[in-house]
C-alpha cells in the first residue's frame, strides 16, 4: 500500500511540474524559443502574489487575480519590445538574453527582498487532506493537479479551437506566409508569451503556497520545466502534463527508496526517457 500511495504522491507533484512547463512548451511549440528566463519569470510571479497577500490582506488565490494580468502584460511587453528583435534562424540571440534576463530578474529580486526563504500562507488549506480508503491525498496537491488539467484544456481549446489559436499554428507554421495573410506576427507571438506568463503566474501560486521559494531557484524550476517538455514531446500540452508526471513519480519513488535519490531519479528518468525516445513520448508532427 504505501507504494500506491507514494505513486499517487508523485502524480499529484507531477501537477506542478506539468504547470512549470506548459508556458515554456507553448512558447518553444509556437515560435521555437527557449526561455531561459522562464524559471525566474515563475519566481518573480510568485513575489508578485507574495506582495498582495501580505500587503493587501489577499487569500492567495484571489491575489492570482492581481498577478496574472500583470504577468500577462510583463510577458506581452518582453515579447514585443526585446524577444521579437533576436528570433530568427539563429537560436544563439534568444538563449543569450534571456540567460541575461535571468541573471538581472534573479538580482532584482535579491536586492528586493534578500535572500530569505519566503512562503505565501495559505491557512489550513496548506494541510487539509481527504481520505480514499487507506490512503491519504492533500487538498492542495489535488488542487494542483487538477489546474493543471485545467490549464491544459483551455490552452488546447485556445491553440485549436479559436482565432488567435488559428493565428498561433498559422505563424507557427510559416510566419512570412501568415503575415501576408494579414496575420501580425510579432503581436501573435507577444499575445502567446502573455498567456505563457499567466500559466507561470498559476505555477508560482502553488509553488509559493506548498514550498518555500527564495530568488535563486528560478533556474532548477526550468530545468524541472525543460525536463518535462522534453520527455512530453516538443510542442505537445497533454504530453507535457505525462512528462511532469513521470518526473514527480520518479522522484517520489527515488525517496521512498533513499531520501537523498528524490532529485536524481527525476533526472535518471528524463534520460531514460531520451535513449528510449529521443525526440520524446509525443512530439508535435509525429
Amino acid at each position: 500500500m504505501i507504494w500506491i500511495d507514494t505513486i499517487i504522491q508523485g502524480i499529484l507533484l507531477g501537477g506542478l511540474y506539468a504547470l512549470f512547463a506548459a508556458g515554456l512548451s507553448l512558447v518553444f511549440g509556437i515560435m521555437r524559443l527557449v526561455n531561459l528566463a522562464h524559471g525566474d519569470l515563475i519566481i518573480l510571479g510568485a513575489y508578485i502574489i507574495l506582495i498582495s497577500v501580505t500587503v493587501l490582506g489577499l487569500n492567495p488565490f484571489f491575489a492570482i487575480l492581481i498577478a496574472a494580468p500583470l504577468m500577462f502584460a510583463l510577458g506581452w511587453a518582453l515579447q514585443k519590445l526585446v524577444l521579437n528583435r533576436t528570433l530568427g534562424e539563429d537560436i544563439l540571440p534568444p538563449l543569450l538574453v534571456t540567460f541575461g534576463l535571468s541573471v538581472v530578474i534573479q538580482n532584482g529580486l535579491l536586492e528586493g527582498f534578500s535572500a530569505d526563504s519566503q512562503r505565501i500562507s495559505a491557512g489550513a488549506l496548506e494541510t487539509a487532506s481527504i481520505s480514499v480508503g487507506p490512503i491519504s491525498m492533500g487538498v492542495l496537491p489535488l488542487l494542483t493537479f487538477g489546474s493543471a488539467i485545467l490549464v491544459i484544456v483551455v490552452l488546447n481549446h485556445i491553440f485549436y479551437r479559436t482565432a488567435i489559436g488559428r493565428a498561433f499554428r498559422a505563424t507557427s507554421d510559416d510566419a512570412v506566409t501568415a503575415s501576408l495573410m494579414g496575420i501580425k506576427p510579432e503581436r501573435v507571438f507577444a499575445t502567446a508569451t502573455g498567456l505563457a506568463m499567466v500559466v507561470a503566474a498559476i505555477a508560482a501560486l502553488y509553488l509559493g503556497v506548498r514550498a518555500n521559494f527564495d530568488p535563486s531557484i528560478g533556474p532548477a524550476r526550468l530545468i524541472y520545466a525543460f525536463e518535462a517538455v522534453i520527455i512530453g514531446g516538443l510542442g505537445s500540452l497533454w504530453g507535457t502534463l505525462l512528462g511532469g508526471v513521470i518526473i514527480g513519480v520518479a522522484q517520489t519513488v527515488g525517496a521512498a527508496i533513499n531520501p537523498e535519490w528524490q532529485i536524481l531519479a527525476g533526472h535518471v528518468a528524463f534520460l531514460v526517457v531520451l535513449l528510449i525516445r529521443p525526440r520524446g513520448l509525443f512530439p508535435r508532427g509525429n
